[in-house]
């Protein structure tokens, strides 16, 4: 009980004039007292998803659950993600405290300059992303990670009800909604699998993982090359993930490695232009402060004066 009160002080943040989030807090000592109920006698069911799209920049699906659900997900996310995080390798950045998209970034320039020998050699780069990551996560094979990890009977029952709650369409038992607190924490201990493959097995160590994203720099192009295969066919058979056939790639990094929204190259980096081309097209259709500020601070994270300087002309 007490973990879903705490768990419901932290759903509450910036949400409480939700109508959905209101009509629940209405009766909330009941509401929070059924559901303590159903999951003390394991009658708890999850509820059913509403589905809506987003362009992030690219389109996605988000599926949103209940009220009552997305309590219980904060209050499993309270719990697990202390017992799970110490377990993940450093170079993981996504969905992590004290992690995100620019340490992972500084993390790639500072092992660029250790392979390049501080730029006086060649650094090569593959870059890779998993095809339909959120809807290919097997569900069987999930649940049996999570067994190895945890061994208490009753929180695995609870687990494969959350993950069985959603498939992705005409794949039972395959798949895990974006806009789940617990799916974002629950991939990780997925590829969690992976990372300690490429960590303990291929002994690789300029490695960096975000989401389905990931990069492995090496002086030796034929290195990269030969160890390709063996990563995509433990995705294929340990993880049942494959990756996406026009997004992998080995190059330099003197050509400019684009990851994370971000160009690299060795002594500089740049958003890419498709970045540049939303925020000025953005940009033009608002005329909110805040935006700019926002936009402004994203690019203090580059070598991007000349576009700031353009950003702070605009009226």
């Amino acid at each position: 009980m007490e973990n879903l009160l705490a768990a419901w002080r932290e759903f509450l943040r910036g949400k409480r004039k939700r109508k959905d989030v209101a009509e629940f807090s209405l009766n909330l000592t009941s509401n929070i007292i059924a559901l303590y109920c159903e999951l003390a006698d394991k009658t708890y069911r999850h509820g059913a998803y509403k589905s809506f799209k987003i362009n992030d920049p690219k389109p996605r699906d988000i599926h949103k659950a209940t009220v009552r659900d997305r309590l219980l997900h904060h209050a499993i996310y309270r719990i697990l993600y202390p017992c799970f995080d110490p377990k993940f390798i450093f170079d993981s950045y996504s969905c992590r405290y004290d992690k995100g998209v620019h340490r992972a970034i500084n993390r790639f320039r500072a092992y660029a300059r250790t392979v390049s020998k501080n730029h006086t050699r060649i650094a090569w780069v593959l870059k890779c992303d998993i095809r339909k990551f959120f809807a290919s996560i097997d569900h069987e094979t999930l649940i049996n990670v999570l067994k190895r990890r945890i061994k208490d009977k009753d929180v695995i029952w609870l687990l494969r009800e959350v993950v069985g709650s959603f498939h992705a369409e005409s794949k039972p038992g395959v798949g895990l909604p974006l806009g789940n607190l617990t799916s974002q924490l629950l991939v990780n201990v997925y590829m969690n699998e992976f990372d300690h493959f490429l960590k303990r097995e291929l002994k690789i160590a300029y490695c960096i993982r975000y989401a389905d994203d990931f990069v492995i720099l090496q002086e030796d192009k034929k290195y990269l090359e030969n160890i390709l295969s063996k990563i995509s066919a433990f995705l294929e058979t340990k993880l049942k993930l494959s990756l996406h056939p026009d997004k992998v790639f080995i190059k330099t990094l003197t050509s400019g490695v684009d990851f994370l929204g971000w160009v690299h190259f060795p002594h500089h980096r740049v958003p890419r232009t498709s970045t540049k081309r939303r925020m000025f097209k953005k940009l033009a259709t608002t005329d909110s402060p805040q935006s700019k500020v926002s936009y402004l601070g994203l690019l203090s994270h580059g070598n991007t004066y000349r576009l700031q300087q353009r950003i702070m002309r605009l009226k």
